[in-house]
């Protein structure tokens, strides 16, 4: 199955096409595969780019070391690459990965891109992805004045009940067939769903790694 993969990516990407700046690098994009967001931004070259395909795992290339940089090799924090694409004009890498321990950047946060004016946030990702963010915080940082916590604290018989009502409203405005009111109801439905993940300690990325094996 691995070296099946790797012949893939082999063939997503002529290493030999990418145009490469002055210094004979490019700039790689790593982003999460299932829920898209950023992760980090690094160098490639050539060899850097011919290593991560003969490996399935990234290897960069370090401006300040001059040397290459297997990402996680001693932190244990390796990106399998899931996916390689180039841009329109053949200067610039998009990886999609699937990041070992959830952590990409050095100061043990999930992306580097994760300031805002100097305050820690989380990246953005996916909306349902951001979304089980939050409701998993008002899990393990309850309020009073939340809903989301309201319907924690209730348990399976609150969430499933609420669960239930929120389908059958879906149904109803399927057959009602009204769009602005079809969208609000899976919103909720959605959001209702999210939360008995949370309650149950299920991952949104199990999710999508479910609907990622059924698409291929």
């Amino acid at each position: 199955m691995f070296s099946t993969h790797l012949h893939s990516l082999h063939h997503s990407i002529p290493v030999e096409k990418i145009r490469y700046d002055e210094r004979g690098l490019v700039p790689a994009i790593i982003q999460d595969y299932l829920d898209g967001t950023v992760l980090m931004m690094a160098w490639m070259n050539q060899e850097s780019l011919q290593k991560t395909l003969e490996t399935g795992e990234t290897v960069f290339w370090s401006r300040s070391r001059e040397e290459l940089w297997h990402k996680g090799a001693t932190s244990g924090h390796i990106q399998k690459v899931q996916s390689i694409r180039y841009d329109c004009d053949s200067d610039a890498l998009l990886i999609g990965v699937e990041q070992v321990g959830d952590i990409a950047c050095h100061t043990g946060e999930r992306s580097c891109f994760h300031q805002i004016e100097g305050k820690i946030a989380p990246p953005p990702g996916d909306t349902l992805s951001q979304l089980f963010q939050v409701i998993c915080d008002r899990r393990d940082n309850p309020t009073e004045s939340s809903y989301t916590c309201k319907l924690l604290a209730g348990g399976d018989n609150k969430i499933l009940k609420k669960l239930g009502e929120e389908t059958a409203e879906v149904v109803m405005a399927f057959k009602d067939d009204e769009p602005d009111s079809i969208a609000g109801e899976v919103a909720d439905l959605l959001y209702h769903t999210l939360v008995a993940l949370a309650h149950h300690q299920v991952d949104i990325k199990a999710v999508y790694r479910k609907l990622q094996e059924r698409r291929k």
